[in-house]
């Protein structure tokens, strides 16, 4: 009976330590499952992206400089000032066209952007300051339309839109030069991929 005692204790041990070794080498996973699984159209609200160049992925809507003048007072006067020449945060977003060939730039919309998309591209993401992506395509084609007004691009009148924004010919767009390092033709790729 004691012979048998003692042999229980050893086994007992071994056997208390291969459940803790078992437990420890396979956590439980947790109980509580949290999310879901992202769809192509979960992505679709959060991708915003407009083309510079070709205008693709800008929304239905329209508005003219006239519209945007009152959106431009109430919304972004208060950063870039009267007509955007320039304000407490921000300077001038009016005139320097042709600055770039100058020693003194003066870097506004009219100067420096080569297509019209980019100007609401921008303003869609990131304006107003304290508010970004607050304002309707409307809004933004208005305030749009505004600035290229103020830039002299384009009549008080002239509705800007998807078809009509893309044809504004911004005055610095001829000046750039094209990036032919050989990363900038590099295609993306995310499952089986030549390494050519």
């Amino acid at each position: 009976m004691r012979s048998l005692k003692r042999m229980m204790k050893p086994l007992l041990s071994l056997g208390m330590l291969a459940c803790c070794l078992q437990v420890m080498a396979a956590p439980p996973g947790p109980s509580v499952k949290h999310g879901q699984a992202v769809t192509e159209a979960d992505l679709k609200a959060w991708n915003i992206d407009i083309n510079s160049r070709t205008g693709a992925g800008l929304p239905p809507g329209g508005g003219t400089a006239l519209a945007g003048k009152p959106i431009f007072e109430a919304q972004c006067a208060a950063c870039h000032g009267v007509e955007a020449k320039g304000g407490a945060m921000f300077g001038s977003m009016v005139g320097g066209i042709g600055s770039f060939t100058t020693d003194t730039r003066i870097m506004t919309p009219g100067s420096m952007f080569p297509y019209a998309p980019i100007l609401y591209d921008y303003i869609n993401r990131a304006m107003p300051m304290d508010r970004p992506q607050s304002l309707k395509p409307d809004e933004i084609y208005a305030l749009s339309a505004y600035i290229l007004h103020l830039n002299g691009l384009i009549g008080q009148d002239v509705e800007m839109n998807q078809k009509t924004l893309t044809q504004v010919k911004m005055p610095n767009r001829d000046n750039f030069i094209v990036d032919s390092r050989p990363d900038t033709k590099a295609k993306r790729c995310m499952e089986n991929c030549s390494t050519n």
